[in-house]
This record gives C-alpha cells, structure tokens and sequence, in this order.
C-alpha cells in the first residue's frame, strides 16, 4: 500500500467516488421540474460540503470500533485528525481517510432525491448532519471498522463472514431506507398521480448516469489499493461492467414489454441499479453470476419502481425502487452466489443468514433513525416547503435562482 502505483491509485479513486456526487446532482436535476433543477442539485453540493467537513472533524473516527458490540467510535478521539496527519503513516492513511469520506457524501446524497421538490434547503442540511453522525458513521464501523456486521459470521460461529465489498447495505440499503422514511415524513407532492411529473431535461439524466457509471470503478475498485499486488482489480473492473451492462438490458426489456417503448430514462435508471446491486458483490461473483444479477436488478427495479404508485408513497425519484431494491438484491444474492461460500456454489445457508441478517440490520436502523429526524424536524423548523411556494418552483423561493435564465 505504501507502493507509488497504490498511493496514485487510492487518490485517482478518490477523486473518481467525489465526481460520483456531481453525476448525482446531474441525474437528480435532469429528473425532476425546471423550476426544480438548482434545489435539486444543491442538496447534493450541500451534502458534499458539510459531510465532508463532519468526517474530517469527527466521522473519521467513528467510523471504527475496539470491539464488535460498540455503536460506533469515539468522535473526540482524534479531533480533524490532528494526530493522524502528524503520525508516521501520515500520507497513505490520510488518502484512506479521503477516501472514506467520499461513501458518506454520497449516501446522503443519494437520499435526496426522495424529497424532490418539495424540501427546505435548511432543514435538508439540518438533517444530512444529525443523518450522518447517528446513522451513517456509526453504520460504517459496523460494516467495515470492525464492528458488528463485520464480526457476525465469528460470533454466530460460522465459517464465514459478511460480504459488503463496497457499500451495498452501509450506502445503497441504507440511503434507500432512509429516503422511504423522508418520503413518508415529507407526504406527497401537489398533484401526485402517475405521468404528471416528467423529468425536463433528459440529456442531463444521461450524462449523470454516465458519470456515475464512470466514478463507480472508483467506488468498486478503489480500496485494492490498500492490497500489496492489487490482486482483486480485474474481477471487480469486469463484474463492475458487466453487470451494469446487463442492468440496461433488463430494464429496457421489462420497460418495452410493460409499457410498449424502450427509453433513455429506463436505461439510464437500469445502470444505475446495475451498480448499485454490483457494489456489494463486485469481488466475490465471477463474471457470468455477475451479468445475471444486473438482469434480475434492472428487471426487479424497473417493476419495483411501480410500488410508489400502488402503495401511494412519494419518493419522487425512485431512490427506494432503485437503492433499496437494488441494494438488497445485490447485498442477498451473495448468499446464493458468492464465489465458495454461496449456497449454489459449493457453500452452504451460513453466507445467505449472514447477508439477510446484515441487510435488515441496516434498513430497519436507517428507516427508523431517519424517519424520527425527518419528523422531528418537520414538527419544529418545516421540512417541507408552502404549497405556493412548491407550484411557484422551488428555484426561485429557496435559491432566489433560475436553472435556465431565457433572454430574447
């Protein structure tokens, strides 16, 4: 790890997980109104700033545990890491703090796109820090500082461990959940029926997905860089690929077959749930298990996606249908599949236990966390904004801001 090539590689995945926070706000903005677009965007350039400032002075340092039982580390431990930065391993360890930071930006960004439209810039950044601190950086030591998720196969006595390679039940299930919980807490928008809301701008829809397709090599691939040889790479690049690949595949499929047309917003949709279900199992699936599980996610997410509509909930932008969907789907099939410990690959039920454990674990913590926030924060400030105000546009109320300012 102390390697040039692996330090080049730990701070160019780095960058690429931070430029998937942009491709966020890109898809978001391109899925929801016009006069919607600069909220939109904001939460997710709002979500990068304070979290991370959060993981420096204090999310760090939670985010490992001494002992599987504990809820997470102690934040005052190495206040803005004043003593890391001055240690002997100062450098490699500053770039895996770095690194680290970009998964917590992320997850609450993700859950943005819940509350579209609707939601109080200020009550939005209230609740992305009391998120983070209680929900995401104690969730983080659970599953890969040590802490309960990490340990659950040794304390069950099993042969095996969890398997969470790069987020599938700490990010995706767990911003998933949270943005369920949001959705509820916030109620639906004005006119809330299906087809009345499109998104305006499908060119910026297109470009997010592909730059979140882009800094996802990052987001997969990026911790072999604390491994000597980075012997992991290629499986985790090819399955990275290839199951995204079949993700638009499988949603496109279902979408011509539901709905007669094929569209970009379904492909774009269908890689992103290809990534998501790939993030947890991207180094424990060989190639051909990989490229089914993109089928089976952009198939399950392009029908989960209806559930808003028949349960009558508002997620406005699919996170619950796509993050928590996809996320589950990816996080479970490990206990099928994974390479030597899956039930249909010469393991046994020990894996399949120990990822449904894990992922219930994590969606019921957020779903519950979340949603007291949410309502706390409804009850005192407001969540939400007028109902004037949201069929004004967003933009201009909150922002004082145009997405597009027309000119003769």
């Amino acid at each position: 790890m102390d390697a040039p090539g692996n330090i080049a590689w730990g701070i160019m995945a780095t960058a690429l997980v931070l430029f998937m926070t942009p491709g966020v706000a890109f898809f978001y903005g391109g899925l929801v109104k016009a006069k919607s677009v600069v909220s939109m965007m904001m939460m997710s350039f709002g979500a990068l700033g304070l979290i991370s400032v959060l993981w420096i002075l204090y999310g760090y340092n939670m985010s490992a545990v001494g002992s599987p039982w504990e809820f997470a580390g102690n934040p005052l431990s190495d206040f803005a890491l004043s003593g890391l930065a001055s240690g002997e391993d100062a450098n490699t360890s500053l770039i895996g703090v770095a690194f680290g930071a970009t998964f917590a930006i992320i997850t609450v960004a993700l859950i943005s796109g819940a509350i579209a439209d609707r939601a109080k810039f200020g009550s939005w950044m209230l609740f992305a820090g009391l998120f983070a601190t209680i929900v995401y950086f104690p969730v983080a030591a659970w599953v890969w500082g040590g802490g309960w998720i990490f340990n659950l196969g040794t304390s069950m006595g099993f042969g095996t461990e969890v398997i969470d390679y790069a987020g599938g039940t700490a990010v995706h299930i767990n911003a998933g959940a949270a943005a369920l919980a949001l959705a509820l807490v916030l109620g639906k928008r004005i006119g809330f029926q299906k087809g009345i809301h499109k998104p305006h701008n499908v060119p910026l829809v297109m470009l997010g997905a592909a730059i979140l397709w882009f800094g996802w090599f990052g987001f997969n691939a990026g911790a072999e860089w604390l491994s000597e040889d980075m012997g992991g790479v290629g499986l985790i690049g090819i399955n990275t690929l290839g199951a995204t690949a079949a993700a638009v595949l499988g949603w496109v499929i279902v979408e011509k077959l539901k709905d007669g047309k094929a569209t970009s917003i379904g492909a774009a949709s269908g890689a992103v749930a290809g990534l998501v279900a790939i993030t947890p199992a991207c180094a424990n699936l060989s190639p051909g298990w990989a490229l089914l599980l993109g089928v089976i996610a952009g198939a399950a997410c392009a029908m989960a996606i209806e559930l808003k509509w028949k349960l009558g909930f508002d997620d406005s932008l699919d996170v619950v249908g796509i993050h928590l969907v996809g996320g589950l789907i990816g996080t479970i099939y490990l206990g099928f599949f994974a390479t030597e410990t899956g039930l249909f690959v010469g393991g046994n039920a020990e894996q399949l236990i120990l990822q449904v454990i894990a992922a219930l674990g994590v969606m019921v913590y957020s779903f519950v966390v979340a949603g007291i926030l949410g309502f706390a924060i409804q009850k005192t400030l407001g969540f939400r904004i007028k109902n004037e105000d949201e069929i004004a546009g967003v933009d201009t109320v909150v922002h004082g801001e145009e997405g597009y300012a027309l000119v003769d």
